[in-house]
C-alpha cells in the first residue's frame, strides 16, 4: 500500500506479544498489528501454553480493542521447520499475517465509510 509505515516492536517472546499488542493497540495509532514469533516444541507441554496463550491473547486484543491483530506466529516441532515457515520452501508466515493485518484494516475501513453514507432506519 502506498504510504504504509511499518514499525517493529521487539518483545522478550511469543507469550508477550498480546500484552504488546493491547498496549500498542490501546494508542489507536495503527491500522493493524501483527505478532510475529515462533513457538519450538521441546519435551515438555511448555509448547502447547505458550502457543495457546499467544493465539488466545492475539485474538482477544482484536475483539476487545477493534484493531485487527494478526496471527504470525510459526508454531514447529524443529528449528529447521521454523526457518521453513520463516521464509523457507514452506512460506513466510510473517508475510502473511501482514497481508491479512492489512486485509482486514482496509475492509473495516470501507465497511466504515459505506455505514457512514447510510442512515439507520428504526421501525
Amino acid at each position: 500500500m502506498p504510504g504504509t509505515q511499518i514499525e517493529t516492536h521487539w518483545v522478550p517472546g511469543s507469550f508477550e506479544l498480546p500484552q504488546a499488542a493491547l498496549a500498542l493497540a490501546r494508542t489507536r495509532r495503527y491500522a493493524g498489528i501483527v505478532g510475529v514469533g515462533v513457538v519450538i516444541r521441546g519435551e515438555t507441554p511448555h509448547f502447547d501454553f505458550v502457543a495457546g496463550e499467544a493465539a488466545r491473547g492475539l485474538s482477544s486484543v482484536a475483539l476487545t480493542t477493534g484493531v485487527p491483530v494478526s496471527f504470525g506466529v510459526i508454531t514447529a516441532l524443529t528449528e529447521a521447520q521454523a526457518w521453513e515457515r520463516a521464509g523457507g520452501s514452506v512460506g513466510h508466515r510473517g508475510e502473511e499475517a501482514a497481508r491479512a493485518a492489512l486485509e482486514l484494516a482496509v475492509w473495516k475501513r470501507e465497511l466504515r465509510s459505506r455505514t457512514r453514507g447510510t442512515s439507520r432506519r428504526r421501525d
